[in-house]
């Protein structure tokens, strides 16, 4: 199932993902995921930045708590276990379908020649990066991505 395509963000989005970044947002082009308040948790990124740049991560976790979070698990060697989840054939079989859906969701909006085949996080092989799986478990929702969620 692909989600895309997103509705355009308000400006007023735009500004509350810019403050949560401490950045200006780039190539935002909907709300993935919303926090119990309303505000944005997780943005829906152009593949391709408004300057060119291929960008590979769909979903961006962007709000500072969940951020946060998962910066905390990053730190304390969680990596390892949730990689060792992936040696479990059903587990390993639904993190592909996640990657596959992931890029299916991307190539609904643009194909990237550059960076076609990769999605985020390290799937399908790999546990890279808990921001990028929790933000694509937070956008697909609940049973998509299972280290993610």
């Amino acid at each position: 199932m692909t989600r895309p395509p997103f509705e355009p963000p308000t400006d007023a989005e735009v500004a509350v993902v810019s403050q949560q970044l401490g950045r200006p947002a780039r190539g935002v082009i909907g709300i993935a995921a919303r926090c119990v308040c309303g505000n944005p948790t997780v943005v829906a990124t152009h593949p391709r930045l408004p300057d060119g740049t291929p960008f590979p991560t769909l979903y961006y976790l962007s709000h500072p708590g969940a951020t946060a979070a998962m910066s905390t698990l990053e730190a304390t060697s969680v990596m390892p276990e949730l990689a060792a989840l992936l040696a479990d054939g059903e587990i390993a079989d639904a993190y592909r379908r996640a990657h596959e859906e992931y890029l299916a969701d991307r190539a609904g909006i643009e194909e990237v020649p550059e960076i076609a085949g990769f999605s985020a996080g390290g799937m399908p092989e790999r546990v890279k990066c808990l921001h990028a799986l929790a933000a694509h478990a937070l956008a697909a929702g609940p049973g998509v991505n299972p280290i993610g969620d």
